[in-house]
């Protein structure tokens, strides 16, 4: 099935799209070379500075009369990537998050609150329509306005959250100072989380705190967004829909393919859609596939949760460090939050390397030597793991910022 599709797909592509034409013309590759599976890896990677500077429409290989949404991620770095989308890419969509939410549990008789920001954004239109084409009843209460979403999760007996894992823990937050406790409070069971690169340790933390199942759905604006990839009750990686995404798996740097087993970049091409195919498309994201077969019994193959991004890696001192190291880190000293901040900066002679956190609020005090065990446990912790000794900034609870949508970890001033 997957040839048969790639095999439609390189040459709709070739015949639409200038630039994916003129990279298969200068590697001297034509859409007939594709005869087996393992013939793609001859062809070109597409890459997120593709559709920037492709921008608006240059990648958009189906006629305007067949797109009926457009999704754009932000335009932080410059202009915005938009990908315009056919009705059948929206349903692959909507199917793909529907399994998702089938594999979690979750069933017609749910209700389901989408706390991801609707509009450009893909997390809350993916979420919203999954769910509906479930049978679920859906609130779609958006980013913001915290306390009234709790309100509503208590008072419409809310099942399922959908969000970011970040924003829920700011959720969780919130609610402990309104007095509502998860488990006594709400009828909440499930968590639905993506959007930003989230570790195990997190997970343990937000199912300690609500007494809800966390689930992964993995996905991206320029593949389909939400509903690429979940988990399913084992919590050993995600499978993957193959029947409409192909995955690869590169080395970062050489761009050769790995075997299954050997982690490196997440490459996806889009087998079904039209509007704006990607092909071999280059995530940035750092994953395996594995090895063997799933003991849910299911064929799709299961990729790692992703827990970096490439293009993420801060190198200080010489030393290649990922924030979700960091995170990993902090999670393994109890008296300290889920919250915090890696701030670099320069000096004459060397990088500036601090970590904020807050301290958990049963754990913060006045004295000196009860700090200074603290801060001492969460360096050590990451001296064991990282190899690096950063400057260790204890501040009181609900202290750092705090983000409705993806949180930003990092704040690298050097150079500047």
């Amino acid at each position: 099935m997957q040839l048969e599709k790639l095999q439609k797909l390189i040459p709709y592509e070739y015949d639409r799209v200038p630039l994916f034409r003129r990279r298969c013309d200068e590697k001297g590759i034509k859409p007939r070379d594709l005869v087996t599976l393992a013939d793609l890896a001859k062809f070109p990677f597409m890459k997120k500075t593709d559709l920037r500077d492709e921008y608006p429409y240059g990648l958009t290989a189906a006629p305007m009369s067949e797109i009926n949404r457009f999704h754009c991620s932000s335009g932080t770095t410059g202009k915005p990537i938009c990908i315009p989308q056919t009705a059948n890419d929206v349903e692959i969509w909507t199917e793909g998050v529907m399994r998702c939410l089938s594999m979690y549990g979750i069933t017609k008789d749910d209700v389901v609150q989408v706390s991801y920001g609707y509009g450009l954004f893909t997390g809350g239109l993916g979420a919203h329509y999954g769910a509906e084409k479930l049978g679920c009843a859906v609130l779609p209460t958006s980013a913001g306005n915290t306390e009234r979403q709790i309100m509503l999760m208590k008072d419409l007996n809310v099942t399922v959250i959908c969000c970011t894992p970040s924003y829920f823990l700011h959720l969780a937050t919130v609610a402990e100072k309104l007095g509502v406790d998860f488990r006594r409070d709400t009828k909440l069971r499930h968590g639905i989380f993506g959007a930003e690169p989230w570790t195990s340790e997190i997970r343990k933390r937000i199912e300690e705190i609500s007494g809800i199942t966390a689930h992964d759905i993995y996905g991206l604006t320029e593949i389909a967004g939400p509903g690429v990839a979940g988990n399913c009750e084992y919590c050993n990686g995600l499978h993957i829909w193959e029947d409409h995404f192909y995955p690869e798996i590169v080395d970062p740097d050489t761009l050769e393919p790995l075997p299954d087993g050997e982690e490196g970049e997440l490459v996806i091409t889009t087998l079904d859609r039209t509007g704006t195919p990607m092909i071999r498309y280059r995530t940035r994201d750092l994953s395996r596939l594995q090895t063997g077969t799933c003991p849910c019994g299911r064929t799709m193959r299961v990729m790692d949760r992703v827990h970096a991004r490439s293009d993420d890696m801060l190198i200080i001192h010489g030393v290649n460090v990922f924030p979700s190291q960091i995170e990993a880190c902090l999670m393994k000293v109890p008296q300290v939050a889920p919250h915090y901040m890696i701030e670099l900066s320069s000096t004459d002679t060397m990088d500036r390397f601090e970590v904020k956190v807050e301290v958990e609020p049963n754990a913060f005090s006045d004295t000196i030597s009860g700090m200074e065990t603290i801060r001492k446990k969460v360096s050590a912790s990451i001296k064991e793991i990282v190899g690096l000794s950063p400057i260790i900034t204890l501040v009181p609870p609900n202290t750092l910022p705090r983000s409705e949508g993806k949180i930003k970890r990092v704040i690298d001033n050097r150079g500047k």
